[in-house]
């Protein structure tokens, strides 16, 4: 699904966002985040195989939920704060879970907790003073399960799959042995249920599985979680039992009476329910010990640090802790968001540590230039995953942190998962230790022309500011045909990189005149695709003109800045005769981009550039796409958020979603506390439920949706 090199382009475009010191516009931000955390959930997933800590990947996420929050408008349905991570591989059918298995959200230390307990008591409408019971148990590192149970018999288990859906791993799930094939449900009133576990593998047992692998001359495994999960998907059941598999259960997902009735509030709180399975004989963290019912959060906060600093002893793999809401009703009230519930949090515990030494640094460079240095290390395992390189992001942080090769450093992966050099240790220094010299010229640059390095003042990085290598050229140019840019269908990165060894491509100009028959020639082409590409390539030239004004990889100027630079010009090259003032009078565009805009087209060659794409057709006049939109300011919904939800019969769900539009509605994807109208069609699921529990939201049918537009 991704190639090598792009695996690598976007961890290296991951750290730069987590270094935050972007200063791109959030409308180009918002798919670059996107786009990130899906790889990132493919790894980890999917590839059963993380790039990044949990905390980082956390880290994207916040980025990305809280840019959404404040441009609600640029939220699309794909989003990944729309949807909960997925682990589906295809190769097992898919059955959908009795209600959706969400992810959690996360904090890190008792502060988080105590912000996540002040915003539950909003949600409840609760004083801040009065406390709430919770219940906090071990966050297990394994593979999420799902179990149903009918009639007191196992008849279905799942991976978690997407939330939605899983995979079906039935005949695996009976053979670990601490899954009972028969429950007595049914003495508690229960006749059908989904129980949500985690399975694992004892350290102790996974270590030796690991010695008679290497005794065998068999590759290692590298970890008990990868392990578990892999387990879990494997073909033969006789293979998940040599595995050592055990599944510790942690909560009723679902549960109905024989007539269909909700029956799991009836069980009062997530503590009792807990006490009931471990009477029926599952595997569940014991009470008192592993698990705690506490008064208040701050309780459960002590519990949470003291499980952190026991973790190496306990048996199993734990990343942290879970917190949540004690009391059942209380729990439905407090309802959910797409993503996670609202009344339960993971207490994620702190980065685990290595040390190992500092080889060398080499440098990358992006498409403005910016270098960035990476520190070579001596390989060195880090919860289950070789270390050998380590962004150190600038020449400020080598400096701060007093780095020099030969140093032994202390290599911490946050979450367990993101390689990072917390700092020397200079007591272990020999006198053998070398400063690392920053480059003054291009570092990249491997001809006979020196570029001096140049720092804007404020900023971090270090830039080179006239590419004579072709390096910037070909970053550019794959930042010119990316979906964010041309969206030049099929000339991703790797043909890219491919034309530029062939001496096709040098500037962006080329990209429109490609040698189209000798690209039928290469292997993996032929006329076909050759053709393909060539439709796509004349199908972009009739883009609107604020994706070549983002097209060009103009410093700072993002998405946002180009569509509002569109809608002020007849023609491209009238930029070029802009003073600062015009600029500035646009709301919304500072003196940093006018500058670098201004700075871009007192350049001849790009104005040559510029004049060589309209001579090839490229569009660089505005179209109606570039102009703006007339707001609505007249309808029944001017102002109001809305959401669809089951099956409309008189419209599609695309036109009903117009139709709102048109009436002042702004569309948004999932019910929270900000929705003001659900509109419900067929079988609306829980999306209805869920706007009932808020007890704000006005909910009408598609007759009276129709009706009031």
């Amino acid at each position: 699904m991704y190639g090598k090199e792009e695996q690598r382009q976007l961890y290296v475009r991951s750290k730069e966002y987590l270094e935050g010191d972007l200063t791109l516009p959030p409308a180009e931000q918002l798919p670059e985040l996107r786009s990130l955390l899906r790889y990132h959930e493919w790894r980890y997933y999917v590839g059963d195989d993380p790039v990044i800590s949990d905390f980082e990947y956390d880290q994207l996420y916040k980025q990305l939920e809280a840019l959404e929050a404040e441009h609600p408008d640029l939220v699309t349905a794909d989003s990944p704060t729309q949807r909960v991570g997925s682990d589906l591989t295809g190769e097992f059918e898919s059955v959908p879970h009795l209600v959706p298995m969400l992810s959690l959200g996360n904090s890190y230390n008792p502060d988080d907790l105590a912000e996540f307990d002040r915003q539950v008591k909003r949600m409840l409408n609760m004083d801040e003073a009065t406390p709430i019971a919770y219940a906090a148990e071990p966050k297990f590192d394994g593979g999420s399960i799902a179990l149903v149970y009918e009639n007191d018999r196992l008849v279905r288990a799942a991976t978690r799959g997407n939330g939605v859906l899983g995979e079906e791993i039935t005949h695996n799930a009976r053979v670990i042995k601490s899954i009972p094939l028969t429950a007595a449900f049914s003495r508690y009133g229960l006749h059908r249920v989904e129980l949500r576990g985690e399975v694992v593998i004892r350290k102790d047992r996974f270590a030796v599985m690991n010695e008679a692998r290497a005794a065998a001359g068999l590759a290692l495994f590298a970890n008990p979680r990868n392990t578990a999960t892999g387990g879990l998907r494997m073909k033969s059941p006789t293979e998940v039992a040599d595995r050592n598999l055990e599944a510790f259960i942690y909560s009723f997902g679902y549960g109905t009476d024989e007539a269909g009735n909700d029956a799991v509030q009836a069980l009062g709180t997530h503590t009792h329910a807990l006490d009931i399975l471990t009477a029926l004989g599952f595997k569940v963290p014991t009470a008192g010990f592993e698990r705690i019912q506490s008064p208040d959060i701050t309780a459960a906060a002590a519990f949470c640090k003291q499980w952190e600093g026991q973790r190496e002893d306990y048996p199993y793999e734990i990343d942290g802790m879970v917190v949540k809401v004690d009391d059942l009703i209380l729990q439905e009230r407090a309802g959910y968001t797409s993503h996670h519930p609202r009344w339960a949090i993971a207490y994620k515990f702190a980065a685990r540590q290595a040390t190992t030494t500092l080889l060398g640094v080499e440098y990358q460079v992006g498409k403005i230039g910016t270098i960035t240095p990476v520190a070579k290390t001596e390989p060195a395992a880090l919860a289950g995953v070789m270390i050998s390189s380590v962004s150190l992001h600038n020449e400020d942080f080598i400096r701060e942190k007093d780095l020099r090769l030969g140093d032994k450093v202390l290599l911490e992966r946050a979450g367990d998962v993101i390689p990072y050099i917390v700092k020397p240790l200079a007591e272990l220094r020999d006198g053998g230790e070398q400063p690392i010299v920053w480059p003054l010229t291009c570092p990249i640059n491997r001809t006979d022309v020196e570029v001096p390095l140049v720092r804007a003042e404020g900023e971090a990085a270090w830039r080179c500011p006239v590419c004579v290598c072709g390096a910037q050229n070909l970053q550019r140019i794959i930042f010119h045909v990316s979906k964010v840019a041309m969206d030049i269908d099929g000339m991703g990165r790797r043909y890219v990189e491919q034309f530029y060894e062939l001496g096709w491509l040098h500037t962006i100009v080329d990209v429109y005149r490609l040698p189209y028959d000798q690209i039928a020639t290469l292997e993996g082409f032929g006329e076909r695709s050759s053709e393909n590409l060539r439709r796509s390539v004349e199908t972009a030239k009739r883009n609107p003109l604020w994706r070549l004004l983002h097209g060009l990889s103009i410093h700072h100027l993002g998405k946002k800045a180009s569509q509002l630079l569109a809608q002020h010009v007849d023609h491209v090259l009238d930029l070029a005769d802009w003073s600062e003032a015009q600029f500035l009078n646009i709301k919304d565009i500072g003196p940093t981009v006018a500058t670098n805009v201004m700075e871009y087209f007192a350049n001849p060659l790009h104005l040559t550039q510029l004049r060589e794409l309209e001579e090839l057709g490229v569009n660089v006049r505005p179209t109606d796409e570039d102009r703006p939109a007339a707001e609505v300011t007249e309808g029944p919904f001017v102002g109001k958020t809305m959401l669809f939800t089951g099956s409309l019969q008189q419209l599609s769900r695309k036109e009903a979603q117009e139709k709102a539009k048109a009436a002042g509605a702004r569309i948004v994807s999932a019910v929270s506390g900000k929705l003001d109208v659900l509109v419900v069609g067929e079988k609306p699921g829980s999306k209805l439920k869920k706007a009932g529990a808020l007890g704000t939201v006005r909910v009408l049918t598609e007759a009276e949706f129709l009706a009031l537009i």
